[in-house]
């Protein structure tokens, strides 16, 4: 079985990374760009039998900063 787990800062937490993406997309000539928020995307292989709770559970220990991250989880 596959994960996807889709991680993004929450809204309202600054993103210094798409902030220069943005910068960089103006400079390139693509007007138009007002936001861009960064994330990250983490596939895993997973043992048959793993559940999406399992996989909500590493999301909170490890995969992401509950803090000031949210995620979605997509199960294969």
């Amino acid at each position: 079985m596959k994960a996807r787990v889709h991680v993004m800062l929450k809204n309202g937490v600054l993103d210094p990374q798409g902030e220069a993406v943005r910068h960089a997309l103006g400079s390139l000539g693509f007007a138009g760009v007002e936001g861009v928020r960064q994330g990250k995307v983490i596939e895993l292989d997973l043992a048959d039998g793993t559940t999406e709770d399992t996989v909500r559970d590493m999301c909170e220990k490890l995969l992401a900063n509950t803090v000031i991250e949210s995620y979605t989880v997509e199960l294969a």
